[in-house]
């Protein structure tokens, strides 16, 4: 599974699969456009893998797109509450403001990083600070989404545990956001789960092709 686009000036793009054998993958990337330019980006795992896993994970998918303008615990709560039932799932969600800032807030291991090209090459600028849990199980109670500032260019990484650790070695910033989700998971996709990873950018102000009047 491969999708890209844009919405504003945010550049982004999902690519995953399932667990090699199986027909469906209980990895979600979701991509919400929360009006004035800012975006909502969640990348969800549900437990396992199959059919059960993509239960859990397709109804915290929906669950997002009918409440996007709610704020990050409150979606996180809400997304709690519709899996009840389910396995539950890992869960990271990032608002995306195209000005210069990132907020996010995870639960489970669904990593999630700022990465940006330094003087000395790729740097690792923000990694958000995962909250232990299930969300449909066990939700911490102490939920507090974090905040980050990014530059026009900064590439926004979320993937799920079927992506191994160290993916982020090796990625050419100066390829479109479809190109290295496409290369890490080629590269760096486990044989023993479901994976999936999302990137995003700010892709800067838009370029005026004559005088403004």
């Amino acid at each position: 599974m491969h999708e890209d686009g844009f919405i504003g000036r945010i550049e982004w793009a999902v690519a995953g699969r399932a667990l090699p054998g199986q027909r469906v993958s209980g990895d979600r990337g979701v991509v919400l456009d929360t009006g004035g330019g800012t975006v909502l980006f969640a990348v969800l795992d549900g437990l396992g893998h199959g059919a059960a896993a993509a239960d859990a994970a397709d109804r915290a998918a929906q669950v997002l797109a009918e409440n996007r303008a709610e704020p990050l615990d409150v979606l996180m709560v809400l997304c709690h509450r519709a899996m009840a039932d389910t396995r539950g799932a890992a869960v990271s969600l990032a608002l995306f403001d195209p000005s210069d800032t990132v907020r996010w807030l995870g639960v489970g291991n669904v990593e999630s990083q700022v990465l940006a090209m330094g003087p000395v090459g790729l740097t690792v600028r923000a990694t958000v600070l995962l909250t232990a849990g299930i969300v449909g199980y066990r939700l911490p109670q102490n939920l507090q989404s974090q905040t980050i500032h990014v530059r026009p260019g900064d590439l926004l990484l979320m993937s799920t545990d079927g992506i191994v650790s160290d993916s982020t070695d090796g990625i050419d910033l100066s390829k479109s956001t479809a190109e290295i989700t496409a290369d890490i998971l080629a590269k760096h996709a486990k044989d023993t789960d479901d994976a999936l990873v999302l990137a995003a950018r700010h892709r800067g102000p838009a370029q005026h092709n004559g005088p403004v009047t």
